[in-house]
């Protein structure tokens, strides 16, 4: 008689694009089912660092998935219910400022939400309102700045707020400057909801911001193209996995920080996977 096979477990979860599968080695594939569907692809784990992590491609494989068809909501279920409590989010993004330029690394602070009709919650009934003042993890963005300064990758800006658009077009001209003239200095199209469903978790969410290009209200021209972003996202994938390798080492063992307390004084109307 076969002995049972313990579950798969992770601590740390990382969303980002193929391009990060280079830190996994011997990873496991660990298919996900959730209420909600199915996640943008069954799950990688793996030991990075000393640390077990969850690798999770955003866009699914081969980027197949535009931003509005993500499964945000699967992808932040699957990594809870293998034991994930912190997840960092490297993202691709389009600067609203001139200074801030292509290869620039941008850990935001602040998030504002200008997408429509995405799914933004795993409440549909009671009261259940969560705080979300401050949409990121204060213990892991200290962690990126400090790892970041320790590690001599450069270039890496403190706070910001992150504007989300719908997508999958870019921003008219107007539209950008209307976002820069607010003094938000980056854009980009998949941030919500992933960051509130992570709260609504109580997980730890980081945000890591790779300028990839000057969005269209801050330069003369055609404005962005999808091959420009692509081709800038490849230059400098090197120095973002540098970054998360150091990162996930530094990452705190035990969680102390606000997000934890997510739940505090609430009934939750559904069960969370431990």
């Amino acid at each position: 008689m076969s002995q049972a096979t313990e579950p798969v477990r992770a601590e740390i979860g990382v969303i980002g694009g193929s391009g990060f599968y280079s830190l996994v080695q011997d990873a496991r594939e660990v298919p996900v089912s959730t209420p909600y569907g199915d996640p943008s692809s069954p799950l990688m784990i793996a030991e990075v660092a000393g640390r077990s992590v969850a690798f999770l491609p955003r866009h699914g494989h081969h980027h197949a998935l535009p931003p509005h068809r993500i499964n945000y909501r699967a992808n932040l279920w699957a990594l809870r219910s293998v034991g994930v409590r912190q997840v960092l989010a490297p993202c691709a993004v389009g600067s609203l400022r001139p200074d801030y330029g292509p290869g620039r690394i941008l850990v935001p602070d602040q998030l504002v939400d200008r997408t429509q009709g995405r799914i933004q919650t795993y409440f549909d009934k009671g009261a259940v309102h969560v705080p979300f003042a401050d949409p990121y993890c204060a213990a892991g963005r200290e962690t990126v700045l400090k790892t970041a300064a320790d590690s001599g990758v450069t270039d890496v800006i403190d706070g910001g707020a992150m504007v989300v658009i719908e997508g999958p077009r870019f921003s008219t001209r107007a539209e950008s400057r209307s976002y820069a003239r607010q003094g938000w200095p980056i854009v980009n199209m998949t941030g919500h909801p992933e960051a509130v469903l992570a709260r609504e978790l109580a997980l730890c969410y980081t945000a890591i911001a790779l300028v990839t290009d000057l969005d269209a209200g801050a330069e003369a021209g055609q404005g962005v193209s999808q091959a420009e972003v692509f081709e800038a996202f490849g230059k400098n994938i090197e120095k973002l996995r540098k970054l998360l390798l150091h990162v996930i080492g530094s990452l705190p063992g035990n969680r102390d920080c606000a997000c934890t307390q997510a739940h505090e004084g609430l009934t939750l109307p559904i069960e969370l996977p431990n």
